[in-house]
């Protein structure tokens, strides 16, 4: 099993991730000899996981079941632990588009936190590609960097362990893009200059405060980035559902012909049809995703 290639079958060690409905899932490291409890009863490691295909069913001990699941970068974003707040897949998507990362791509990112965007950059990056992360805690970049050995990707990042806005991210001359989620991003434009390409690149700064986007926007000018801009991403997911209209009757179509009947004895035409509605209520402001771009030097 890795996050950036598809295995088949369930092997001892794998991090898989145990299905139980749309809003219910959990990652569970897969270990001989070892069982996991849900609602449905106990799942054996050994004879229920351990060369069982991805996407299996299986049936707990109770005589429920669940589905176990190969482990995806958007299925650690909604299942990881939270040592940070972390950035779910909407921005995701948007950072993996506006940095024109692809397979091979050389990228920096602070701070590393729980990992949730760092897994999404490596599938897409890989297999040649390779992420220099960087995080200020040092027990969440040993956290993060386990997790990375876990999950098989290790090969992919280096994590270090030091403040980025000081020290930098430890490379220089060598990144296609440059990714901040820090308190103050201004402070780290320098530096994300420098580990940049002389061929350019692209730099994205996620903030959840417009004074910190000011700030940001004004030290990439200061710095020479182009083609600055800053959006907000907001997810509105309409509902798909089956409704019923009545018909109306707008009485005899021709002059002449018979009245309509009594009310009483109307017919109430009707059509049944599938259609959308818009939500009573929607998740909010997350955060300002502000990108530029680094000319050629």
């Amino acid at each position: 099993m890795s996050f950036v290639e598809y295995s088949e079958f369930i092997q001892d060690g794998d991090v898989a991730i145990v299905y139980l409905g749309h809003d219910s899932m959990m990652p569970v490291k897969v270990q001989q000899g070892a069982q996991t409890q849900t609602r449905y009863g106990v799942i054996r490691h050994s004879t229920d996981l351990i060369g069982q295909r991805y996407g299996s069913k299986v049936t707990c001990s109770k005589g429920g079941w669940v589905h176990v699941l190969h482990p995806t970068p958007e299925l650690w974003t909604v299942n990881l632990p939270h040592r940070t707040q972390i950035l779910y897949t909407t921005d995701i998507a948007n950072i993996t588009m506006m940095l024109e990362l692809k397979p091979g791509s050389i990228v920096c990112e602070s701070g590393t936190g729980s990992g949730s965007l760092s897994h999404a950059i490596l599938r897409t990056i890989a297999p040649t590609g390779h992420l220099h992360t960087v995080e200020f805690h040092q027990q969440r970049a040993e956290k993060v960097a386990e997790e990375f050995r876990e999950h098989r990707v290790a090969h992919l990042v280096t994590v270090r362990n030091q403040d980025v806005c000081k020290e930098g991210f430890g490379v220089t001359g060598v990144a296609d893009a440059v990714f901040l989620d820090i308190p103050c991003p201004w402070e780290a434009v320098g530096h994300a200059k420098a580990a940049m390409k002389k061929q350019g690149g692209r730099v994205c700064s996620f903030s959840p405060c417009i004074e910190q986007v000011q700030r940001t926007c004004e030290a990439l000018a200061a710095q020479g980035f182009e083609e600055i801009s800053t959006l907000e991403v907001l997810l509105r997911v309409h509902d798909v559902r089956t409704v019923t209209l009545p018909l109306p009757d707008f009485g005899p179509d021709a002059a002449g012909e018979t009245a309509a009947p009594p009310p009483a004895a109307q017919n109430h035409a009707s059509l049944t049809c599938k259609t959308t509605t818009p939500p009573r209520e929607m998740a909010g402001h997350t955060g300002y995703l502000t990108f530029a771009t680094k000319p050629r030097t």
